[in-house]
């Protein structure tokens, strides 16, 4: 019953019927009956989206008649979501360690991926990539050492409701709780487990009064959940109230949706995030071959309304824990216009363990890239530290130490180099 009201209440969202109203006191210089018929002239042009082979064969295998049209509307891609394991088996062919979580208690974080993300899943491979990332296993349900609801505390460092203040002069603004597809290894489990609907306006309010309030704060990053899920008439109300908060200098996006619903990042939207600069967009890329027609497309729009695009990946064991595939991601990343930011190590949540690599494989791959390819495309590789402490980047031993007034320096290639260094 809970599952059947969760559907309804986010279909309800999808379709744009608020019942939540603004804040009895009106937000200075912002119309919300300007803002509710902009959007709803927005939604009403008419898109053109690309459709690559691979979806086409899927459609005409597994939706055979239905409208490009229909594929193409994100509001069908989220209501036809893959959600149960049953469903799953119409998909691919489910191996005995994947059916093997079906029922069982422990097992938490809900089944979301869209149909178009369902298909570049391999229907055959358990080993393949996104398959891996997306598909639960047995392995999800063993608690390992250290591993914990919320490993980086951000409920401790929540000082308002939705908002993690951990860093002095950057807040996150946690907009939502849903997702419209879940990895297995997120992070936030404990806050998108549950699936409800968009927070919404009023529960908003707390959080929005604390970063008007603490005037330390210049750099807000809107996540999640992930806000490009909700309608965008919550999105325009949000971005304008944050922009109208003078010491906010920058907003930023965290986001997976161009990867995994591309055909959210409709003109409307785009037209609603490009009133808001200097706005940043962090997307989360895994593999190689998320990189798709739809996914360029979805990036050249963004890009296209002077959006800097920056990449997040999550190092994975057995998905692309090794320099070939990093490469080969970092590169198609470039080629999209997207700059790659962030390698995460693997945070240890519940069940993460045949996730997560040792950290001597981050540094392999940092240095792997680094010297033998673009500097652009080496991210930087970072743990968020257990506890609350943060990111804290890490680097192979470049730096030897010091010899006779000189710095000992190791390049690319493992060549020493001598650089003076005795200057007061």
């Amino acid at each position: 019953m809970e599952t059947q009201e969760n559907e309804l209440c986010i279909v309800r969202d999808l379709m744009n019927r608020d019942d939540d109203e603004p804040p009895p006191k009106p937000v200075q210089s912002i119309s919300f009956r300007h803002l509710h018929s902009e959007a709803t002239a927005l939604r009403s042009e008419k898109e053109k989206t690309v459709i690559s082979e691979r979806s086409k064969a899927f459609m005409d295998s597994f939706y055979p008649g239905l409208p490009e049209k229909e594929w193409n509307n994100w509001h069908w891609q989220i209501k036809n979501s893959v959600r149960t394991t049953d469903q799953l088996d119409r998909f691919i062919h489910l191996t005995e360690n994947e059916i093997s979580v079906v029922g069982k208690k422990s097992h938490t974080l809900p089944i979301r991926i869209t149909p178009y993300y369902m298909s570049l899943i391999h229907e055959n491979d358990p080993d393949h990539a996104l398959r891996k990332a997306f598909i639960p296993v047995f392995e999800e349900l063993v608690t390992g050492a250290g591993e914990t609801l919320d490993p980086l505390s951000e409920e401790h460092h929540s000082p308002a409701p939705n908002i993690v203040h951990r860093y002095p002069d950057r807040v996150l603004f946690l907009a939502t709780g849903f997702c419209s597809a879940y990895c297995r290894y997120c992070t936030r489990t404990h806050m998108v487990a549950k699936e409800k609907c968009h927070v919404g306006f009023k529960a908003w309010e707390a959080g929005l009064r604390y970063i008007e309030t603490h005037h330390e704060v210049r750099d807000v990053i809107v996540s999640g959940g992930d806000p490009l899920t909700m309608p965008d008439f919550h999105i325009d109300y949000l971005l304008s109230r944050l922009r109208k908060i003078p010491h906010v200098e920058i907003i930023r996006i965290g986001s997976k949706v161009p990867v995994v619903l591309p055909q959210r990042i409709t003109k409307s939207l785009v037209n609603i995030l490009k009133k808001y600069h200097p706005l940043f967009m962090s997307i989360h890329f895994t593999h190689p071959d998320e990189l798709t027609p739809e996914v360029k497309e979805a990036c050249e729009r963004l890009a296209n309304a002077g959006i800097p695009l920056g990449s997040q990946t999550v190092l994975l064991k057995g998905i692309n824990d090794n320099v070939e595939v990093m490469k080969k991601l970092m590169h198609g990343l470039l080629q999209n216009r997207v700059r790659p930011y962030y390698l995460y190590q693997c945070d240890p949540i519940p069940g993460s363990s045949h996730f997560r690599t040792p950290i001597s494989k981050g540094l392999e791959i940092i240095k792997g890239l680094r010297g033998h390819t673009s500097g652009y495309a080496v991210p930087q590789f970072v743990i968020d530290a257990p506890g609350g402490g943060g990111k804290i980047p890490l680097l192979p031993e470049y730096f030897l130490g010091h010899e006779d007034g000189y710095a000992k320096l190791m390049n690319y290639e493992g060549r020493v180099f001598l650089y003076p260094d005795d200057v007061g």
